[in-house]
């Protein structure tokens, strides 16, 4: 996932918060009903390496950078400017210009970065075609950034939102809460 950032919009610099998904609304619950819901889900945060429906690697959506930080399993890349900090799982390091995961002020974990290899419970991740996510995600709508975006089975708070390339395959998927305020 190199220059995650850059892919999805504005670029990340280490001194200012400036990123753009252009999720069209996709966003996350708030944290403190995102925390109830995710507190149960941090055994299936990680379990089978899958992103969903809570998290992924033992980091959940709605969790503040003070828990996430308590899970060990998280470095920070860059502060707060803006409300929202960028930050990596250390399994899975993003280099210089990326990012694995946003977390906001307000929200908690609010993005987290599908890294290669992972995939939804579904079945879906980087190097999926739009024929896949169709048959995995019936529900699939377009968001007005025109990027594919799905409520997340079993966690009505969140979406998945899919990137695709020119041919039509996966190649940036995101967990994200619906009121996230960390990306466009």
């Amino acid at each position: 996932m190199t220059n995650t950032a850059a892919r999805l919009g504005r670029p990340v610099t280490v001194a200012v918060l400036a990123v753009g998904v252009a999720l069209g609304g996709a966003t996350s619950a708030g944290a403190a009903s995102s925390a109830s819901a995710s507190a149960g889900a941090s055994a299936s945060a990680s379990a089978a390496g899958r992103l969903g429906p809570y998290g992924y690697g033992g980091v959940t959506l709605g969790m503040s950078a003070k828990q996430a930080q308590k899970t060990h399993r998280v470095v920070k890349k860059f502060g707060g400017g803006g409300g929202c900090s960028g930050w990596d799982l250390k399994a899975h390091p993003t280099g210089e210009d990326g990012v694995g995961l946003f977390i906001s002020k307000k929200r908690g974990v609010a993005v987290i970065f599908a890294p290669k290899g992972v995939r939804t419970p579904e079945g879906i991740g980087i190097g999926s075609t739009r024929r896949q996510l169709e048959k995995a995600y019936p529900h699939l709508r377009t968001a007005a950034s025109g990027y594919p975006v799905t409520t997340v089975p079993g966690n009505r708070r969140a979406d998945y939102v899919f990137l695709l390339s020119r041919g039509g395959k996966v190649y940036q998927l995101a967990l994200s809460l619906k009121t996230q305020d960390c990306v466009n």
